[in-house]
């Protein structure tokens, strides 16, 4: 069987509606857009989220949401975790060896955080304070 005598089954299909054509085609004068009003207007098209005038609700609700890409930095505090204070070099891999570091970069934090900034010997670790 070719492609080519393939038909939609009898009575599944129907003409296309000619709208404007004269009243004897049923669908004249108007033209199935009703009476008068902006929508049975030519050139009619409605924005989206037009509610006849009212206020729409994307512009009655508050504005939500903004994730930054840039990751913060994981602050660990010095004071808290004392066995930082002892460590001779801190760098990642010694610093993952005490904690569990979730983020690329760390920030120290504390009181005494600013005594061990000769220590670090890593770009991605810095401490609070000037």
């Amino acid at each position: 069987m070719g492609l080519h005598n393939l038909k939609p089954a009898p009575g599944s299909t129907h003409k296309t509606k000619r709208v404007g054509r004269g009243q004897g085609s049923g669908y004249g004068k108007t033209a199935s857009r009703g009476q008068k009003g902006q929508k049975s207007r030519s050139g009619y098209s409605m924005k989206r989220g037009f509610e006849g005038g009212q206020t729409p609700l994307q512009r009655r609700l508050p504005k939500v949401g903004f994730k930054s890409r840039r990751q913060k930095p994981q602050a660990i505090n010095v004071d808290k975790i004392t066995a930082i204070k002892e460590l001779e070099v801190i760098t990642l891999e010694t610093l993952g060896q005490i904690v569990k570091i979730k983020a690329q970069r760390v920030k120290l934090i504390g009181s005494g955080a600013k005594e061990l900034r000769e220590r670090i010997k890593d770009s991605n670790i810095t401490t609070s304070g000037k």
